[in-house]
């Protein structure tokens, strides 16, 4: 399997890339990505198996965030190389035991969804990593993260990722480091770069302490 995984690298999708079109088997039935999710950010995450403790509290944290991702119009669903049944089974282990109910589906895979995506990594086992795309509405893949299977996910950083992504697409700014909670920039976000000199010259202008901008190539603008 594993050199079957390895020959397939060179295809994986990329940021920018359409995701590619599938049928899956989840929790809530069938499925069809990226169609079903079609005027949705969708946000696909993998974790390496049911019941395993990291795996478990990552669920119980997307669940209790999913509210707010239903809210910025983002829809939750994870994927393992597990059955549907073992899915079912954890599902209804979680909500029994940490009073947590699921409420997004569980891709069932059997290992050809995970390989076409790159959640199996060779050199850590066959199992998914933590795998996250983030896919806008159009069907685009706009951010791809990857955490090891003993390092659990920051959903608030997803989250957050989500609502940059939606904001700069809406305003045509970038975002800087931890927005909109950067060290020193706060809430500021940063406007395209001068590409003209006349332009870089005028924005010169606005550079200096309790300005808009730090130079020409750096200015930012209040949300």
């Amino acid at each position: 399997m594993c050199e079957d995984i390895e020959d397939s690298v060179m295809g994986l999708p990329l940021i920018g890339d359409k995701f590619p079109e599938m049928v899956v088997k989840t929790t809530h039935g069938m499925i069809n990505l990226p169609k079903d999710f079609a005027g949705k950010w969708m946000v696909l995450f993998s974790h390496p198996a049911d019941f395993t403790p990291v795996c478990t509290t990552e669920f119980v944290g997307f669940a209790k965030k999913n509210a707010e991702f239903e809210k910025v119009g983002a829809k939750l669903i994870g994927l393992s190389i597990d059955q549907v049944f073992s899915h079912i089974k954890w599902v209804e282990w979680i909500e029994e035991n940490l009073d947590v109910k699921i409420p997004f589906p569980i891709i069932a895979d059997h290992g050809s969804v995970a390989v076409q995506l790159g959640m199996i990594h060779p050199n850590k086992g066959s199992n998914t990593v933590r795998a996250v795309f983030i896919v806008d509405p159009t069907g685009i893949i706009r951010l791809i993260i990857y955490y090891p299977q003993e390092i659990g996910r920051s959903i608030d950083e997803v989250l957050r990722a989500v609502k940059a992504l939606q904001y700069t697409d809406k305003n045509h700014v970038a975002a800087p480091e931890n927005w909109p909670n950067n060290d020193f920039l706060k809430d500021r976000v940063i406007i395209p770069p001068a590409s003209d000199y006349k332009t870089a010259m005028e924005r010169k202008k606005k550079v200096g302490k309790g300005k808009d901008c730090y130079d020409w190539w750096f200015c930012t603008k209040k949300i």
